[in-house]
């Protein structure tokens, strides 16, 4: 029987020579880019790479550091689109905070398989981290005391790397109770008013082809963030 370590052993002589673990997780954003996250698999990792399958074995030990390496990809990508669309003169922290979730859900915009992946981590990586901890850094130098950039951080939850779980799921065939075809012909109308009401005039306001699902276009997004930014500058001043 070959072992895990003799296939690794293997295929340390096979890999491209002077592949990065970089270079991997970069091909792998192209990958989900190009297919969703489902059309991720190590085969075809290796495909886009240009090496055999069992080579990435020498940089990653698994799909799953392969998705962690996928956030990083993705969040130092926020980083840089922060840098360089600058922030806008003359503002204060909330200003500042604003400008750095929308360059966030920019980025986002363009690796719509992305919240899923981020959602799965159960652990932060060093990337990860230096981003939350300038966000943090705006709010302190803001003047917000840590109380209440602790309750922030709560409050933004994941709209803080530029994206929010959504209430409803209308692409989840996994969900039998949300008959959302239903609900927009008006079917349910007897048993779900209001729900009704609001799915049917507000869905014209909305963006069909948003990409991170149908309620959290642009618009929506930054009502939620501009309410939670209102909310602790009043907080704040008080």
């Amino acid at each position: 029987m070959v072992t895990r370590d003799r296939l690794r052993t293997n295929a340390r002589t096979t890999y491209r020579a002077g592949l990065t673990r970089d270079q991997v997780f970069r091909a792998a954003v192209r990958v989900a880019d190009e297919g969703g996250i489902a059309a991720l698999t190590m085969r075809k990792l290796a495909q886009e790479l240009g090496v055999e399958a069992m080579s990435l074995y020498h940089h990653v030990a698994d799909k799953d550091e392969v998705l962690a390496g996928m956030v990083d990809v993705v969040v130092s990508e926020i980083s840089t689109r922060v840098a360089e669309i600058g922030t806008p003169p003359g503002g204060n922290w909330k200003t500042a905070v604003r400008h750095t979730i929308l360059a966030a859900r920019e980025v986002l915009l363009g690796h719509p398989w992305a919240p899923s992946v981020i959602e799965s981590r159960t652990t932060m990586s060093p990337t990860v981290m230096r981003y939350y901890e300038s966000l943090m850094r705006l709010l302190r130098e803001g003047g917000l005391s840590v109380s209440l950039v602790h309750h922030a951080m709560h409050a933004l939850g994941s709209r803080a790397l530029g994206f929010t779980q959504e209430l409803f799921a209308p692409d989840n065939d996994e969900d039998p109770g949300l008959d959302v075809a239903a609900i927009m012909r008006g079917d349910l109308a007897d048993k779900y008013p209001h729900i009704t009401e609001i799915a049917v005039i507000e869905s014209a306001n909305h963006d069909k082809d948003s990409t991170l699902g149908w309620c959290d276009d642009q618009v929506e997004f930054e009502f939620g963030l501009d309410l939670l930014l209102d909310g602790l500058e009043r907080l704040h001043a008080t």
